[in-house]
C-alpha cells in the first residue's frame, strides 16, 4: 500500500514496487528443504489439534505418513533428488494432506465417526498419498542407486582401460 502510494507520486502507478534483491532470488535446495521440514511440523501440530475429530484410522495412517514423508526429507537434505521429486514432496506436505484434512474437519460433526460414508473418503484419500509417499520414496532412493551404478560404471570404464587396471601409485608422476 506504501509503495504504490509512493509509486503514484513518482510516476509509477500501477507498478509493483521493486522487491528485496534476495526476495527475487529462488531458495537453494537447502533452504527449500528447511521450509518443507517447517511445513510437515505445522502439518503435524494441525493432526494432534484435529485429535479426536479424526477417525482412528485416519489418524494412524496420517502418522504412517508423515514418518516416511519426514524420513524423505531428511534422505534428500542428505543425497538429494530431482526437482520434480522435491516439489512433490512440498506438494503433500503443504497441500494434499492439509486439504484433505481440512475439508474432512470443516463436514459436520455428526460425520465424523470412524464408520461413516465421509470417514471412508478421507481414509481412501489419505489410502492414496500415503502410497503416493512410497513411490517417491522408492523413486528418491532408486534414483541414487540408479546414479550409483552409472558413476561405478564410468570410474570402471575410466580406470579399466583394455583390461588394465592401474594399480595404486602406478601412473603417478615422481
Amino acid at each position: 500500500m506504501v509503495g504504490k502510494f509512493f509509486g503514484s507520486l513518482f510516476g509509477g502507478a500501477g507498478r509493483e514496487p521493486e522487491r528485496a534483491l534476495d526476495e527475487q532470488l529462488p531458495l537453494t535446495q537447502a533452504e527449500e528443504l528447511e521450509q518443507t521440514r517447517a511445513a510437515l511440523g505445522v502439518l503435524r501440530s494441525a493432526v494432534r489439534r484435529a485429535g479426536a475429530l479424526l477417525p482412528t484410522l485416519a489418524s494412524s495412517r496420517v502418522r504412517q505418513t508423515d514418518d516416511i514423508l519426514a524420513n524423505l526429507i531428511d534422505y534428500i537434505a542428505e543425497n538429494g533428488a530431482s526437482t520434480e521429486q522435491r516439489v512433490l514432496l512440498n506438494a503433500i506436505i503443504t497441500d494434499y494432506l492439509p486439504t484433505s484434512l481440512r475439508v474432512y474437519r470443516a463436514l459436520p460433526p455428526e460425520t465424523h465417526t470412524d464408520t461413516s460414508p465421509e470417514s471412508e473418503k478421507l481414509l481412501e484419500q489419505l489410502d492414496i498419498l500415503h502410497s503416493t509417499a512410497l513411490d517417491l520414496d522408492h523413486q528418491v532412493r532408486t534414483g541414487a542407486i540408479a546414479e550409483l551404478s552409472v558413476h561405478g560404471r564410468f570410474l570402471q570404464d575410466k580406470f579399466d582401460v583394455g583390461g588394465i587396471r592401474l594399480a595404486p601409485g602406478e601412473g603417478e608422476m615422481h
